[in-house]
């Protein structure tokens, strides 16, 4: 064979491998509103950027028939590029290739660039459109989930990972994206489930879509599995470059700055009269948020989950920030279980990546009734709690109105090392709020008062609300640093931040610690 002829067949190899499972199976993907898993990657990556890894991999099965259908990249694609100038390792499964079903060869597609994604310290993104483990393979292709399973585990906390739902994703699959950091999911094209409807209809008799059961918009709102829930694939991919301008690399190296001209010491009148001088009157915390954040942007996570509290990125004086805020607008602000969940695993995110933690406090406490004690709200409220506690990265909150009771403490308050905590004239901190303070101080004496009982009430109220229902006790005992004009919130965080930019903790040696799971 002559040079040229070596060279052609080199050529012809690439051709082959990348049109995957060929013309006729890509017309299909297009069909289904879906693109090829190198459209994907093209859209996901700089332009010109990739890279590719183990383009001519092939499986090495022999049993059903697969010796004969042998084809150039067994179903994923893989290899490295950039976002926005940094590296980024990224995995996309070719929905045209069996299915996208997972073969050994193919897991250890996967492996290897995991591995050394670790090695390098840069994240991983995956572009996950699978049937699940390739039957054909048997204990194999389950083998290699496993071998994928242990290194998402491994890289968690070092590198940021990232999976994008674009297709099925069901069985044992949806472990790998359920260990990741972020995950993305498609509208109306892609789902995750263990169990299908079909074994569901089976086993449980009930009927349910594949929609209903899995869908983005169920994970995005019922089940808080996906953090995103994108209207189309290419808002998707759009979602996952946005939302790498605010992560570090890996775990060594601190959050991307970028540079703004909103000044860092803007104060915006309308903050004053943001948060209502009427206490059980509701108002939208994101609008405070936003108020405060550079260019008023604020990159919102998981919004239609648990809405009574809010969880998101943004930037002070171009450093990118973690922002946790209860939610007025929503159940009054109170933590439930899926409000204590979500907002957990963002702190821990966080405190990983060593993104600084800026938390809004307005909370009653917790949400009280027979549904949240059953299923388990003193377990998973102490998750938030611990996660908090155990976060070194610098804390700042802000006590905007209500901090009653277990609440107080759980939201970054000074004592769990909260390192900045500022508070509003308009904060109340105390035990619990003036009416339930009053009706078990005063009982009794309300009682015997008989038809004078009401008034009596309402100026016991009026007293407690004066004496305790306000920011200065705690002030005055240190729990809070300052009692600040809300108009000053920005320019006081960003001051704040930029001298704990050097914050040093630890927690003591151990292994890790038991979270209450």
């Amino acid at each position: 064979m002559s040079l040229n002829d070596r060279f052609a067949d080199l050529h012809r190899r690439h051709a082959e491998a990348e049109v995957g499972g060929g013309e006729e199976r890509i017309r299909r993907q297009h069909k289904a509103g879906k693109k090829t898993a190198r459209e994907r990657v093209e859209l996901l990556l700089d332009r010109g950027s990739f890279t590719e890894i183990d383009k001519f991999v092939v499986h090495q099965s022999h049993d059903f028939g697969m010796d004969e259908q042998r084809i150039l990249g067994d179903g994923v694609v893989t290899g490295s590029g950039r976002i926005h100038g940094r590296h980024v390792y990224v995995f996309a499964q070719d929905f045209t290739v069996f299915g996208g079903s997972l073969s050994e060869a193919y897991a250890r597609k996967i492996c290897k660039i995991m591995d050394l994604a670790l090695k390098a310290g840069v994240p991983v993104i995956g572009l996950n459109d699978s049937g699940g483990a390739r039957i054909q393979e048997g204990v194999a292709s389950l083998g290699g989930y496993a071998d994928i399973f242990l290194r998402n585990t491994l890289a968690s906390g070092v590198v940021p990972q990232i999976s994008a739902i674009m297709g099925p994703c069901a069985g044992g699959a949806v472990y790998s994206p359920a260990i990741t950091d972020f995950i993305v999911m498609v509208k109306n094209t892609a789902y995750m489930f263990v169990t299908g409807p079909d074994v569901i209809r089976a086993v449980t008799h009930e009927e349910v879509s594949a929609e209903d059961l899995g869908g983005a918009t169920t994970h995005g709102t019922t089940s808080g599995v996906a953090h995103f829930a994108a209207d189309s694939e290419d808002e998707c991919l759009a979602l996952i470059r946005e939302l790498m301008t605010f992560l570090p690399q890996n775990n060594m190296e601190d959050p991307p700055i970028r540079p703004t001209l909103d000044p860092i010491d803007r104060r915006d009148e309308n903050l004053q009269t943001i948060v209502p001088a009427q206490p059980d009157r509701p108002y939208d915390i994101k609008d405070l948020v936003r108020t405060v954040l550079d260019d008023r942007y604020f990159f919102e996570v998981q919004p239609d989950y648990a809405p009574n509290i809010v969880i998101g990125f943004g930037r002070l004086g171009g450093r990118p920030v973690g922002v946790v805020a209860n939610q007025p607008a929503h159940l009054a602000g109170c933590l439930d279980i899926g409000a204590s969940l979500k907002a957990a695993r963002f702190v821990r995110f966080c405190d990983c990546f060593n993104l600084p933690i800026v938390t809004f406090v307005d909370v009653p406490g917790f949400l009280p009734g027979t549904a949240q004690e059953f299923g388990g709200i003193i377990k998973h409220g102490a998750k938030l709690l611990y996660a908090y506690c155990e976060a070194t990265v610098p804390k700042l909150t802000v006590i905007t109105r209500k901090a009653y009771g277990g609440a107080y403490d759980v939201m970054s308050s000074k004592h769990i090392r909260g390192d900045v905590n500022f508070a509003y004239p308009t904060a109340e901190v105390a035990v619990m709020g003036p009416e339930g303070a009053v009706n078990i101080l005063y009982r009794r004496d309300i009682e015997r008062a008989g038809a004078q009982g009401a008034a009596l009430r309402q100026d016991k109220i009026r007293e407690y609300r004066e004496k305790f229902a306000n920011p200065y006790i705690a002030a005055e005992r240190g729990y809070v640093d300052e009692v600040i004009e809300p108009r000053d919130t920005r320019a006081r965080l960003a001051g704040a931040l930029d001298i704990l930019k050097t914050k040093r903790d630890t927690n003591p040696p151990r292994k890790h610690g038991n979270i209450p799971l």
